[in-house]
């Protein structure tokens, strides 16, 4: 849903209010990067910030960091040996989540990793609770598949972008839009799973492990 500016604005006041850090690297995110819109801005940190404190989550995993935006809202959620690994592979972008990350008071909760990510899930032999995919649209299916047996019963997947600027209910044909339309059916159509597509920004959907 395209909210107006003065509805967006009205969200925004009443709604928890955005910590003062995440206020500041979101200015930086805007000052410093060629793709600002890709950060997850007030109204999705706050729901990512109160879905993770309702799951209460000993350990997260965030596919795609960014900035890091959403691995600090995320944190906010974590118990209290809880971490959160969130993996990045491009290098260029780096330095802004691990300048915020240190000066936060999760700090020693957050692992940064900057390498494929279908090679870190591959390899961790954790149970995950709560899982954020927000990078690599075309290897949504791939990375759920791998996740599936080490996300717990009842653990949550939240994709982001499903609704991919409305295209994905038209005739647009392009290879992006077709992976996230595949992704969506897979979930749609899989017994284990169940799940509901939130309409705020470029969609968000809640997937849990039955």
């Amino acid at each position: 849903m395209e909210l107006s500016p003065k509805l967006e604005q009205y969200i925004e006041q009443n709604i928890e209010a955005e910590p003062a850090l995440l206020k500041d690297l979101r200015r930086e995110t805007h000052q410093k990067t060629t793709q600002p819109h890709m950060i997850s801005g007030i109204l999705q940190g706050r729901i990512l910030s109160l879905l993770s404190k309702i799951i209460s989550p000993d350990l997260i995993l965030e596919i795609g960091t960014f900035t890091g935006y959403s691995t600090l809202c995320l944190a906010e959620g974590l118990t209290e040996n809880g971490k959160i690994i969130t993996v990045d592979k491009n290098p260029e972008t780096a330095y802004l989540p691990k300048k915020y990350f240190a000066q936060s008071e999760f700090s020693s909760k957050i692992q940064f990793i900057n390498q494929s990510a279908a090679e870190v899930i591959s390899d961790l032999n954790e149970i995950i609770d709560l899982v954020f995919l927000d990078a690599d649209k075309e290897n949504y299916e791939l990375y759920t598949d791998l996740l599936k047996p080490k996300l717990k019963k009842g653990g949550i997947i939240l994709a982001d972008n499903i609704l991919w600027k409305g295209k994905v209910a038209t005739d647009a044909d392009d290879r992006k839009t077709e992976a996230i339309r595949s992704f969506n059916r897979k979930i749609r159509g899989d017994n284990s799973l169940e799940v509901v597509i939130l309409p705020v920004r470029d969609g968000i959907s809640i997937i849990r492990k039955k």
